[in-house]
């Protein structure tokens, strides 16, 4: 037999009719099946210790979950003296999260499985607006997308979506983008209803940070920060080994902080934000600015219709192929982040910042300066305990973060369902 999660997950009305011991073991699968999915690989051993049971139960539990399919053995784990210990992880295609990111200027849809490969994705080019109809059309646009990949409808869990704005995961709604106040339902509660599957919505830079937090540099790390760099600037906040998402879920809200008396008007209301300053969208103006006052660049050859619709990974590409006028312009860029980064190292204190999204591809084009910011800005005995470091997650971060939120959001109703009727 070989079952899918869907086929796994269990209903309250079949709880009832069960015995005490039976919710036990539903239970302790249901919990191992989420290990799984969040670290990988693992053995008899890493189960016992990071639940508590002894090993023969352990055993038994996973011997069940290989019979029914949903877990297969792959290989052997390292030896820690003495015979090298079998590893288990969850058979590959299970299940599947549609994946959603929203930018700027285009939306990417990816289908994820449950051992977090990419099976299948596609772009649609289109330009974020408060009052552009999303609901329909992602769902139009997914449904296309879902019918091509032929994968069993039954297999896909849920839908999770990274957008910019400020977002609160757990009212479901986007306070800056996609906002009807008149309308009672949430933007989650509506796509919902379309796709008939549990959605997760979340901000990208917390995406970001999930992702980071579970597969890339901040896993298993206490204090870290994430910062996302793209068209605006977001943060993600990680202390004392958990994400920190404050009272309404807007902790991290980096860009939003005014750094210049009087300066650029922000999109948020405010004047001299770090956004307008040290963002993609900063990046993108002050480049045109520079161009049209006549600056040399490789960019000057760029059609006037390239120019209109110049984004921030144009510009890294100029300044890695050795364009001074680049080079100096993200460097500008740096020094204004280096500032407000010198601000959140005095307040947090990290052991690590993670830079991620678009301008980090500029590399030591976007550190170096960052780096020479903190030296004036940040006091030196906090800034020599940080380490600031690229991710290594590549552009697909926050589609990661966002299979994480709904397959988490999934996995703790069913157990917390499960723990109402163990007695």
């Amino acid at each position: 037999m070989s079952l899918n999660l869907q086929d796994f997950l269990i209903e309250d009305a079949q709880l009832e009719e069960m015995s005490n011991v039976e919710r036990k073991k539903v239970h302790q699968k249901t919990r191992i099946i989420k290990h799984m999915f969040l670290n990988g690989d693992t053995s008899n051993a890493e189960i016992c210790s990071k639940f508590g049971i002894s090993l023969p139960t352990s055993m038994a539990l996973i011997n069940q979950l290989l019979d029914d399919g949903i877990v297969i053995k792959k290989g052997r784990g390292k030896s820690e003296g003495g015979r090298k210990p079998d590893l288990y992880g969850l058979k590959e295609h299970s299940f599947f999260v549609l994946s959603i990111h929203i930018e700027r200027f285009k939306i990417k849809l990816a289908l994820i499985d449950n051992n977090h490969s990419i099976v299948k994705e596609e772009v649609l080019e289109t330009q974020i607006s408060p009052n552009s109809n999303i609901v329909d059309l992602l769902y139009d646009f997914a449904e296309a997308f879902l019918k091509a990949s032929e994968i069993d409808h039954k297999k896909i869990m849920g839908v999770g979506i990274s957008m910019p704005g400020l977002v609160s995961s757990e009212e479901g709604k986007n306070f800056t983008y996609y906002l009807t106040e008149q309308d009672p339902a949430s933007l989650r509660d509506k796509f919902e209803d379309r796709f008939k599957k549990p959605v997760a919505i979340l901000n990208d830079a917390k995406s970001a940070s999930l992702a980071e937090f579970h597969f890339g540099l901040a896993k298993e790390k206490e204090n870290v920060l994430v910062i996302s760099m793209d068209w605006g600037v977001g943060l993600g906040i990680i202390m004392g080994g958990k994400i920190q998402t404050g009272v309404s879920g807007f902790a991290g809200e980096f860009g939003h902080i005014p750094m210049v008396e009087d300066g650029t008007l922000c999109h948020c209301g405010k004047r001299g934000c770090l956004e307008t300053e040290a963002s993609g969208l900063a990046l993108v103006r002050k480049v045109k600015e520079g161009l049209e006052q006549g600056q040399t660049s490789v960019l000057n050859t760029l059609s006037d219709e390239a120019l209109e619709k110049l984004e921030p990974d144009t510009i890294v590409e100029a300044a890695n192929k050795g364009d001074q006028f680049a080079i100096n312009s993200l460097s500008e860029i740096g020094i204004s982040l280096g500032k407000g980064i010198a601000i959140l190292i005095q307040i947090f204190n990290p052991e690590l910042i993670v830079l991620e999204g678009k301008i980090a591809k500029a590399k030591q084009f976007i550190t170096t300066p960052i780096q020479q910011s903190m030296n004036i800005y940040c006091m030196m005995q906090l800034k020599e305990k940080t380490n600031i470091e690229l991710s290594n997650l590549g552009n697909n971060s926050s589609l990661y973060g966002g299979t994480i939120a709904v397959m988490d959001s999934i996995f703790r109703n069913q157990i917390t369902m499960i723990k109402s009727h163990l007695s």
